[in-house]
């Protein structure tokens, strides 16, 4: 199921459309010669959430990876890590770039994920049993004797949750050796039952997808797992594709829902930020991939003439630093959408472009994400050797008079807890130091916990966030 609609082919240079425009058509134009698309959605200007082109301007976005560096990375790769290719990667377009919008919102999860939601997807994955409160998850199932099956969420946005139909054995173990001398897959180990069709593993995922409000994601079938068939969805989100939040759904060999993974909380729509077109997009990228060359990459976003087959890079595109022969990715689509990124340390769709890129010799098709905001809304990260600065708490949980608070933090800093305690409260905070190093530090957000002794139990006292003030909910 695809994302691309394209309706015709440019030949020239393409005019900037105004947000109006933007808000009440959806749209997609070809990369000339290159055979890409850009898709413009309805919400993507529209109405809703703050905006960029009224009386107020939206804040800063403060990205947790480099501001204007490559966002969510290709399926199978780390945040955090660099692009395809490794050291000295230079991207290049096969035609001409579209420009895009004038503006887009950034999507948000926030606030916590409810029992009556949980109960939703459970009912879903055909799945008995009353969500539970555990801690920081709702759990749905037993996973005491290791069978099964347990569908686990996260409490706070944007509801992580992950769902295991079997233990030990997994989807892949025989109900009956009647049905598993019933076949193989083609060219797998005899007894293994052959996997569903793509056709009837997306049927089998359509309630679960349903549930979490995914109808219209875009759905990849085709990876198989043994006799498990794996629906990847990636939502449609104020009309726009998205990458990084995607959801996976196994199917197993009897077209049950054999497991799964994503986000339950639903977006809203936040900010709306000037975003810039696909060339400015590509000549970012370029100048913060790993080894690039200087901040402003002169043509390197314009088409490039082939010798011998192969790309050449401009004359006055400069080359990655302290790479003789750089590896070439060419671009052969470019795709306006949302991607993920870590805002003020919490998962958010960024508006960005997705470039489908392929080494310029030939071989797989990956995704590279770029940032399309416009740098003049985005803020640098800290970087190590700053002052400290404060987190904000966003759950706890109490034992007598140890206090354990939750935040988001990242693996370059070291982090301790505080409080301030009162006969109506306690204040919270969580202080952050930097930590010294001379190796690279990934910039990457990870939820942490850290514990506090209290003089007096928590008892009845309200638990409030120093950086905020806003009260801390209960995990």
């Amino acid at each position: 199921m695809s994302t691309e609609r394209p309706d015709h082919d440019v030949s020239g240079p393409r005019r900037r459309r105004s947000p109006l425009a933007v808000a009440s058509v959806a749209a997609a134009v070809l990369i000339a010669g290159g055979g890409g698309a850009y898709w413009a959605a309805s919400a993507a200007g529209g109405e809703g959430g703050g905006a960029s082109g009224g009386d107020r301007t939206p804040p800063p976005l403060s990205l947790g990876l480099a501001a204007g560096g490559p966002s969510a990375p290709s399926r199978g790769i780390a945040p955090g890590e660099p692009p395809p290719g490794g050291e000295g990667v230079v991207y290049r377009s096969s035609g001409e770039l579209p420009e895009g919008p004038d503006s887009a919102a950034v999507h948000r999860s926030t606030g916590t994920v409810s029992a009556a939601e949980v109960a939703r997807l459970a009912r879903a994955l055909d799945l008995d049993g009353t969500p539970t409160a555990q801690g920081t998850v709702w759990k749905v199932g037993t996973d005491k004797d290791g069978s099964g099956p347990i569908l686990r969420v996260g409490r706070q946005a944007p509801g992580s949750w992950t769902f295991a139909r079997y233990g030990s054995g997994g989807p892949d173990r025989c109900a009956s050796p009647a049905v598993c001398a019933s076949g193989t897959a083609g060219g797998g180990a005899p007894g293994q039952v052959a996997p569903v069709g793509e056709k009837a593993a997306e049927a089998a995922a359509a309630p679960v997808l349903k549930a979490l409000g995914q109808e219209d994601a875009a759905l990849d079938a085709a990876q198989v797992m043994g006799s498990v068939r794996v629906v990847n969805a990636d939502p449609v989100v104020g009309g726009l594709p998205t990458y990084g939040w995607a959801t996976g759904i196994q199917v197993g060999a009897d077209g049950e829902v054999a497991g799964g993974s994503g986000q339950l909380k639903s977006l809203e729509k936040g900010d709306t930020y000037p975003v810039t077109g696909a060339a400015e997009a590509l000549k970012r990228l370029n100048a913060s991939s790993k080894g690039g060359g200087t901040p402003d990459v002169g043509g390197c976003a314009t088409p490039v003439p082939l010798e011998g087959g192969q790309p050449v890079p401009p004359a006055d595109c400069p080359m990655p630093r302290g790479a003789g022969k750089p590896t070439l990715m060419r671009v052969d689509k470019a795709v306006f959408g949302l991607a993920t990124q870590y805002v003020d340390g919490k998962q958010a769709l960024v508006p960005s472009w997705l470039f489908s890129v392929r080494p310029a010799t030939g071989g797989p098709v990956s995704t590279v994400s770029q940032v399309a905001v416009d740098p003049a809304h985005l803020t640098e990260p800290e970087e190590p050797g700053t002052e400290a600065g404060e987190r904000r708490v966003t759950s706890y949980g109490a034992d007598g008079r140890t206090l354990t608070v939750t935040f988001w933090g990242g693996v370059c800093s070291a982090y301790a807890a505080h409080a301030e305690e009162s006969a109506g409260e306690v204040r919270v905070s969580v202080t952050e130091r930097p930590r010294e190093s001379k190796k690279v530090c990934v910039l990457v957000a990870k939820e942490l916990k850290r514990t506090v002794t209290l003089d007096e139990p928590v008892g009845d006292r309200r638990i409030v966030d120093a950086a905020s003030g806003a009260a801390v909910p209960r995990a």
